[in-house]
């Protein structure tokens, strides 16, 4: 029960009103009577009375109930207090009813963010599987590079990024839900010469090879695998869209360097080489969230659905004998 406030206290311009005597008040209304909102509320009638009295202490006194042989009835104060006592009693009960469905994960809103290539297979299928399983989740995505998901993470304007390690970001201030270990391989045209070869492939035999990239920069990129084993490559297009690189690729203009996410995606006319492992760790993935913030329920869901997508994407995604494409 709210603490019964000093009448002689002017500063005190609005009362400290419990909601359980605005529900005892709207249930005496209702009923009309002490003993049927007793019977109504499972109280004693006694504790009914002294809910009432409590409330009219804190309004200054004015009696809210005219006592009748039989019943009472609201006074004009009272008749006054009903509709504010009934907002704010709804008002309650539907944040009552939100908070249930955030926490039954019914309900609420998911902000999340992706870099592009996630969104090829593992994003569609994850939101696909959360779709199914919470339909009244509200969900809302952004596409972005890795450092720029993680300032608006950061910010509170996402509840999870899907993020990589490609492009050098600190990923220690993040909780980190580790997703899959990507693969890399080498794009090349049909005709190329190591198209018809089996097994992976040394990055350091693309070393004197025209580059198709999103960035001049390997640093940053999917390129930067190359640094790390001797050499730079040499861009010689700049071309930030997968699809038009990809068309870069079958013209004969350069190879490209494609994460494993994307590889299913490749058109007909180019072939996928595994890259070798040569001590170069493969790209991973996360799912990020900020650590010591408490994640709305739904986040949890979602990096469920996120981790068996990324289950299926590792079985189903992996080099054909040929290196054409994918199995």
């Amino acid at each position: 029960m709210a603490a019964m406030p000093d009448s002689h206290d002017s500063r005190q311009e609005i009362p400290d009103l419990s909601t359980v005597w605005l529900r005892v008040f709207l249930e005496v209304a209702r009923t009309g009577s002490f003993t049927g909102a007793a019977r109504a509320l499972g109280w004693t009638q006694s504790a009914v009375s002294r809910q009432i009295s409590s409330l009219e202490g804190a309004l200054g006194g004015a009696p809210l109930f005219d006592r009748l042989p039989r019943g009472v009835r609201p006074t004009g104060a009272g008749r006054t207090l009903v509709p504010y006592a009934e907002s704010v009693v709804e008002a309650l009960h539907g944040a009552g009813r939100e908070l249930a469905a955030l926490r039954d994960v019914t309900g609420g809103h998911l902000r999340f963010g992706a870099f592009a290539t996630a969104d090829a297979a593992l994003v569609p299928d994850a939101l696909g599987v959360f779709r199914t399983r919470h339909p009244g989740v509200r969900v809302s995505r952004e596409e972005g590079f890795t450092p720029v998901l993680l300032d608006r993470l950061t910010a509170g304007h996402l509840d999870l990024a899907v993020v990589s390690t490609t492009a050098g970001a600190a990923l220690e201030p993040y909780a980190l839900h580790h997703l899959l270990d990507e693969s890399l391989y080498v794009a090349v045209p049909a005709g190329h010469p190591l198209a018809e070869g089996h097994g992976p492939v040394p990055l350091g035999r693309f070393a004197d090879a025209d580059w198709i990239s999103g960035s001049a920069r390997p640093e940053g990129t999917l390129l930067d695998a190359a640094v790390r084993q001797g050499f730079r490559p040499r861009v010689a297009h700049v071309v930030g869209e997968w699809t038009a690189k990809q068309g870069y690729v079958a013209a004969g203009l350069g190879v490209a360097l494609v994460p494993g996410l994307a590889a299913a995606s490749v058109r007909p006319d180019i072939v996928l080489l595994p890259v070798a492992d040569e001590g170069a760790p493969a790209r991973a993935v996360y799912a990020a969230t900020v650590r010591g913030r408490a994640p709305v329920p739904a986040v949890g869901a979602f990096v469920g659905a996120l981790r068996e997508a990324a289950g299926r994407l590792s079985a189903a995604v992996r080099p054909s004998p040929t290196g054409r494409g994918m199995a």
